[in-house]
């Protein structure tokens, strides 16, 4: 589930500087970082389909996501995953609340790193396609050790927005991100992004 928060947060939160390897991406992606930038408030549905290597469905989920600045709130089924912009609580949907810093591990793909310059020095990435309404963008990681091999994001032309990504794992496995009913206007009340220990079971473990 952590994965998949970093990543849905990392398609609102695309910041990149004078290290690009592709002017042409780099305009793109330029263009979505401003936009985000100026967003009031961002809200949006998601949908996650994973194919295993041999090409077969291991499974699809969807959910919803709220962003404001770098506070975020993201439920997929009973799990929900709440930050303020500076502790982040991890609700399993079962028996676990995990407390954390937002700024946690900051040598690997998290939140948030995500919400600053992460990419950086850390992606190499080049525009492969502006066919039809879409602009189609690889990007690498530069350190080997990570977890996943490509990360293929797709920017709606009209919308000026990543509107799906495609992340291939290092067994082969493919995880596809699409956004739906995207909004960068809303109006999110602060209370979304605070965690009320009260609406959780309350035999429910917090680790910190």
């Amino acid at each position: 589930m952590k994965r998949i928060l970093a990543i849905m947060l990392g398609l609102f939160a695309l910041s990149f500087g004078a290290n690009a390897q592709d002017a042409a991406a780099k305009k793109v992606l330029d263009g979505v970082s401003a936009k985000v930038k100026a967003a009031k408030g961002i809200t949006a549905n998601f949908s996650i389909k994973t194919t295993t290597s041999k090409g077969t469905s291991a499974g699809a989920k969807s959910g919803s996501i709220s962003i404001k600045g770098q506070k975020y709130f993201l439920k997929q089924g009973k799990t929900e995953i709440i930050s303020d912009g500076k502790t982040v609580w991890n609700y399993d949907g079962s028996k676990t609340i995990t407390i954390s810093s937002a700024d946690e591990n900051t040598n690997t793909l998290s939140p948030q790193n995500l919400l600053s310059n992460f990419y950086d020095k850390d992606f190499t990435y080049k525009l492969i396609s502006s066919a039809g309404n879409t602009h189609q963008i690889e990007m690498y990681p530069t350190d080997k050790r990570k977890n996943f091999e490509k990360v293929t994001v797709y920017v709606d032309k009209t919308k000026g927005l990543i509107t799906k990504a495609k992340v291939v794992d290092k067994a082969k496995n493919t995880i596809e991100f699409t956004l739906s009913n995207l909004k960068t206007n809303a109006v999110i009340n602060d209370k979304v992004f605070v965690f009320n220990r009260a609406k959780y079971p309350k035999d429910a473990e917090v680790i910190d």
